[in-house]
C-alpha cells in the first residue's frame, strides 16, 4: 500500500473527499492516554478550545448555540435571519457572548459598525466568493473598521489571492459538499471536499498568502474533523453535526414516539419563501439534546486521533503528511455492522 502526502493526495487524478482517505500512523505515539492531547487553536485572533465554527445557517445558529459554544470554548456564527439579533446588538452586555454573525451584501453600514464596535467576526454569508460584490464589500468593511471579516465559498485556490487582497482574513471552502446542499446537482459546480481544501492550502503556501482556511461541509463525524484538520484547516465548520440540538433555532416536533428538529439548507425554499431557483434541501433531524453533548464527542474523537498519530497540539496534526486513499471495500469494511 502507498502512503500518500498532502502534495500527493493534491495531485491525484480524481477529487477525493473525507470517505476516500484515512490518517496512517506510522510512528510510536508517546502518550499514555488521549487527555494529554491539547486541542486548543487560536483562530482569527480568538483562542478556542476546539477549532470548531458553526455554519449561519438559520436551523444551526441562534443566539443561544452561538452563547453555548462561545461557553463550550468555540465559535458560533449567528445567522443572518436571526430576528432578535438587531435587538441583541444595541445591548452590550447581552451581546458579550456573541463572538460571530453573518452578515448580508445589503447589510447596513449602521449594523456593520456596530458588529465592529463589538469585536465579533463578520462572515459575508454568500454562496459563491468569486465574486466582485462581495470582494467589494469585504474591501468596504475592513477599510472602514478593525475587524476580521470571513468570506465564501471557493472550492479552488486560482482566486485566493484576490480574496486576501480585498481583506479577506478567512475563507470558507468547499462547494456542494453539505448534506442539504444540491449546488453540485443543481448547476455542475463543486469538487470533493478533500481535493478543494488541499488546493486552497498548496496555493496559500505557494504563495505565501495570510489567510486562515475553514472546512465547509461534508463533515459527518468526529474523524472527518481531524482528517480536515490534518489536511491542513485551521477550523472546521459544522451544520448538520450540530443540528438537531437543544440549542439549535426552531421547535422540538414530536412524530412516530421520537424527537425531531427541522434542518435547511441556506439556499432552501423554506429559506427563500419564493419560488426562485432553489439550491437547497429541507429535512428532520432526530433531536440530539445538548449541543454540549456533540462538542465533547467531537473533542474525545479528535484527541484520540491525536493520540493515534502522537500529535500533542493542532499544528502537529496540521502536518500530517500519512494518508492512505481508500478502495470503496476498504471503506465499507469500516463500517459497524448491525
Amino acid at each position: 500500500m502507498k502512503l500518500y502526502s498532502k502534495q500527493d493526495l493534491a495531485n491525484y487524478d480524481l477529487a477525493l473527499t473525507y470517505d476516500d482517505i484515512s490518517l496512517v500512523p506510522t510512528h510510536i505515539s508517546k502518550m499514555k492516554s488521549r487527555v494529554e492531547s491539547n486541542t486548543k487553536h487560536k483562530f482569527l485572533g480568538k483562542a478556542l478550545s476546539l477549532p470548531v465554527v458553526s455554519s449561519p445557517m438559520d436551523t444551526v445558529t441562534g443566539l443561544a448555540m452561538a452563547k453555548e459554544l462561545t461557553s463550550l470554548g468555540c465559535l458560533g456564527i449567528v445567522n443572518r435571519f436571526d430576528s432578535s439579533l438587531k435587538e441583541v446588538l444595541d445591548d452590550a452586555a447581552n451581546f458579550k457572548d456573541i463572538k460571530g454573525v453573518s452578515i448580508a451584501l445589503n447589510t447596513d453600514d449602521k449594523t456593520i459598525e456596530r458588529l465592529a464596535e463589538r469585536k465579533a467576526v463578520i462572515c459575508i454569508d454568500t454562496a459563491n466568493a468569486n465574486n466582485k460584490f462581495v470582494l467589494d464589500k469585504c474591501e468596504q468593511i475592513k477599510k472602514k473598521y478593525n475587524v476580521k471579516v470571513i468570506v465564501g465559498n471557493i472550492a479552488h485556490g486560482a482566486t485566493l489571492k484576490q480574496l486576501v487582497d480585498a481583506g479577506a482574513d478567512a475563507v470558507r471552502i468547499g462547494i456542494g459538499g453539505g448534506s442539504m446542499c444540491t449546488t453540485s446537482i443543481q448547476t455542475g459546480i463543486g469538487i470533493g471536499q478533500v481535493s478543494s481544501l488541499l488546493d486552497v492550502y498548496f496555493t496559500r503556501k505557494e504563495q505565501k498568502l495570510n489567510i486562515e482556511l475553514i472546512a465547509d461541509g461534508g463533515i459527518k463525524s468526529p474523524g472527518d474533523v481531524a482528517k480536515a484538520i490534518a489536511l491542513g484547516a485551521d477550523a472546521v465548520m459544522l451544520g448538520r453535526m450540530l443540528a438537531g440540538t437543544k440549542e439549535s433555532p426552531g421547535e422540538v416536533i414530536k412524530y412516530n414516539d421520537q424527537l425531531w428538529k427541522k434542518y435547511r439548507g441556506s439556499a432552501s425554499f423554506g429559506v427563500k419563501m419564493k419560488n426562485e431557483f432553489i439550491e437547497g434541501e429541507e429535512t428532520m433531524i432526530a433531536y440530539k439534546g445538548a449541543v454540549k453533548n456533540v462538542i465533547n464527542g467531537i473533542s474525545d474523537g479528535l484527541r484520540s486521533a491525536m493520540s493515534y498519530m502522537s500529535c500533542f497540539t493542532i499544528d502537529e496534526l496540521r502536518n500530517t503528511e500519512t494518508f492512505a486513499i481508500l478502495s470503496n471495500s476498504s471503506y465499507l469494511e469500516r463500517l459497524p455492522k448491525k
